[in-house]
Order: structure tokens, then sequence, then C-alpha cells
């Protein structure tokens, strides 16, 4: 059973009822969603199902009793309910999300019950994980140390089709994008621990090349990277960690505005009747002049001509165009601006960039080795994008996996930094095309 008919379902449906000839059920709150997905799935059906109805959990109840596996691609805030459930009829539970307290929770029931709980099993987090743990455990092999590790990843426009000023379109949930963005980065350099909150995460911001990319990268640090030390078995030998994100140039210095204003807040407030140009009137210390955009350009310490103040105007925020009915925060009236101009529009294409770069000490040798391992992949033209296939595609294969029962050894909480799930993930992800090349980019004595 697949719950969640979002923008990146459609292959994980496709994959586990057409290559692995499964039947599949797909449950969404939005039955014609599932329905459109299931299209051309020769085994799949789809239901309606929604979560945060009780009379559907019952329904689940029933459900989940006949099926195999269950895997969440719904928001990571509904996994805990649906998982619980899993494990009352013992049955195994998969996603693409990160582990979460609520998850971690559950961990003792699901290895008493006997089933394993997949997590992070998508890109960014999931196929991030499997790269990096290939090559680490590789060094170690040889006798290495891994002693820095960064590691950016990126779902972008496609050279080609990156048209608007942010240089962004959403393919994976628009308000999960902007939740990011809030927060706090802490992460290891030369032995020290970094922190940087949210409010100034997009002040700290650095440029980056990557090879097969003409355009120069804005990367900045995401979320809590000391924590994988231990995950990736390097906490006694690595001196630098930071795990990232990449976006186009100029994304971060509109953001960093936008947050000043306001606009990334979650204080509900009253908004219906309000209009954009009121909603960032509201946001000025001073009270307006009648020449909105000058007055935001000068709380901003900007000119009015400055390119953050017309990509602003681009959104729609001097407009008088009313925010959407039932909007009650400032991030969510940003959200449904962004929304409205920042899709992919038909035939454009995505992409996913993903670097990582290992500082390797090798003592025997006496050397110093870095290497690269990138991924730089590309949407399918009239076909399904590169975000959705490479976040549903992994736990696709991870559940493959499961019910082929190669991974009955496992219970509880597993993440894919095991060579049971990393080495055939990856190695089936080669052969649909999505590539992890590794090279290796200096040699020096140590």
């Amino acid at each position: 059973m697949v719950l969640g008919a979002g923008l990146v379902t459609r292959p994980i449906v496709h994959y586990l009822s057409n290559t692995c000839q499964y039947k599949v059920t797909l449950g969404s709150r939005t039955l014609s969603k599932a329905q459109e997905l299931c299209k051309g799935a020769v085994n799949a059906t789809a239901i309606e199902v929604d979560v945060e109805n009780e009379a559907h959990l019952q329904k689940l109840e029933e459900i989940i009793p006949g099926v195999d596996a269950v895997v969440s691609m719904l928001p990571y805030l509904f996994h805990a309910k649906v998982c619980a459930i899993a494990i009352r009829h013992k049955k195994h539970f998969l996603t693409t999300s990160y582990v979460s307290p609520a998850m971690r929770d559950l961990e003792a029931a699901a290895k008493e019950a006997g089933v394993v709980l997949v997590n992070e099993c998508g890109v960014d987090p999931g196929t991030d994980h499997m790269s990096a743990q290939k090559l680490i455990d590789e060094v170690h092999a040889k006798g290495g140390k891994i002693v820095g590790f960064k590691s950016f990843c990126g779902g972008l426009p496609a050279p080609a089709d990156n048209n608007n000023p942010l240089g962004y379109k959403f393919s994976w949930a628009p308000r999960g994008v902007l939740l990011a963005s809030r927060n706090t980065a802490t992460f290891l350099r030369d032995g020290k621990e970094v922190t940087i909150p949210g409010a100034d995460l997009f002040s700290s911001y650095e440029i980056q090349k990557v090879e097969g990319l003409e355009s120069e990268l804005e990367s900045y640090p995401n979320r809590d990277s000391i924590q994988y030390l231990k995950i990736y078995g390097i906490e006694n030998e690595c001196k630098s960690i930071i795990r990232g994100t990449y976006r186009n140039r100029g994304w971060c210095d509109v953001i960093k505005k936008l947050s000043d204003l306001g606009y990334l807040s979650l204080t509900e407030q009253d908004l219906n009747g309000k209009t954009y140009s009121q909603l960032t009137a509201s946001t000025l210390k001073d009270g307006a002049s009648g020449d909105l955009q000058g007055d935001v350009a000068k709380q901003l310490g900007l000119e009015s001509t400055d390119r953050i103040i017309t990509t602003m105007k681009w959104l729609g925020l001097f407009d008088a165009l009313p925010v959407p009915a039932n909007t009650k925060t400032m991030l969510d009236a940003l959200c449904s601006a962004m929304l409205e101009r920042m899709q992919y529009a038909e035939g454009e294409v995505d992409m996913l960039v993903m670097l990582h770069t290992f500082d390797c000490e090798f003592p025997k040798e006496s050397l110093r080795r870095i290497y690269t391992c990138r991924l730089l992949d590309f949407g399918i033209k009239g076909g399904d994008s590169s975000m959705s296939r490479t976040v549903s595609l992994p736990v696709a294969i991870a559940t493959k996996l499961v019910l082929e029962g190669k991974l009955s050894h496992l219970k509880g909480l597993v993440m894919p930094t095991l060579p049971e799930l990393y080495n055939p993930i990856l190695q089936e992800l080669e052969s649909m095309g999505i590539v992890f090349r590794e090279k290796l980019e200096k040699e020096l004595p140590l």
C-alpha cells in the first residue's frame, strides 16, 4: 500500500505495479489525484484515504492487514500515525522522510512486531546517504579515514528552463520548501561546532561550481549536519562536516529579505479580504507613504530598482490582488504567490544536482586524497520529473527488497547506510540512468 498522491508519487506506483508486478493500493485524500497517478499502472487501484479523518483511519485498520508493506509518501507529520497501524498489524513500513522523534518512539514496538521501518530512503535524505556511505566504507576498507565531508543537493530547473528571477520552480511540496528556509543549521568546521540561526541562513551562503553545469550555484547549510558523523561511522576521525542545499544564483538574497519583512512567519492572523499590497504594507515599520515599492526598498536598505525589489514585484507582492481565502500566515500567502508563478510549464524539465566532497587521509601510504561523488540527473521531457524519480524510486526498490525477504534479518528503524540496502539500490538506479560518478580530484603527500 502506498499513501499520498503528491508530486513525487507516480514513479513508485508504476515501478511496483508494472516492473515488479505487485498489486498496489494507492490511497489519497483526493481520489481523482490517485486515479490519475494509477493510469497505465496495470496492478494499481486508487482509494480515498484521509489520515486526518478518524473513519478513514478505521478503513486503514481494515485494509492494512491484507497488504505486505506500507509506504508513506504523505507529509512527514502523518507518518507516525500510519506507521503505528502498520506495526499493530505486523507490516513493514517505509518512507523517504527524515527520522522524526515520533518515529523513534515506535522502534521498540516495531522490533517486538518483527518488522522493519525504513526511513530516509528518498534522494535527500536517501541516496545522499547511500552514495556517501558507499565511498566512506571503501575508504575505511583501504585503511583510510575521512577527515572532512561536504554534501550539497538541490532540485532545480534545468538550465534551458531556468527562466524566472528566483531560479526555482516547485517540483515538491511548496510549503516544505519555505518551511525548510526557517531551519537553524549546525555543522562542524575544523573541530568546532558552528550554529547559524534560521534568520541568518541566507546571509551565510557560498558560491560553488559543479562539473557539468555552466552556471555557478549558491549553497547554504541544512539542519543538523553533526548527527551524521555517528550515522556514517566517522565520529572519531572527521573534523569538518557540512550538509547543505543548492539554489541558483539570486535565491538566497531574495529569501533573506522576504524573511526580514516577515514573509516566512507562521504566526496565524486573519488575512481574509486582504490584498498582497496590504499584506506587504503591514510589514513597514514607518507606515506606507503611497509608494509601496519605494517604502519596502527603503526599509530593506535597497534601491527601488534593486533586483530583490523587482523580484518581489514579479511575485505580485505590491499588487492589489486578493490573498487566497483561508490563508492564515504570511508564509502561506507567499507560498501561494510563488506557486502561481513558479510551476513547471508543459514540456519543461527539472534537474537534481548532488555533490559530495571527501577529504581522506591514508596514513599507511602517507597520502591525502580528495574524492568527489556527483549526481546530475535531468527530468524526462513530457514524462516524470527528476525530483519524482530520485525521491520515489529508491524507496520503491527498498520496498521490493523488503518484499523479496532480502532485509528479513533487519528489525526496527533502518536507514539506507547499510550495504544490503545501498548496493542494490544504487545499482538498480544506475540501470535506470540515475548515476553517481566518483572521481579522485587530488592526491597529495600527508
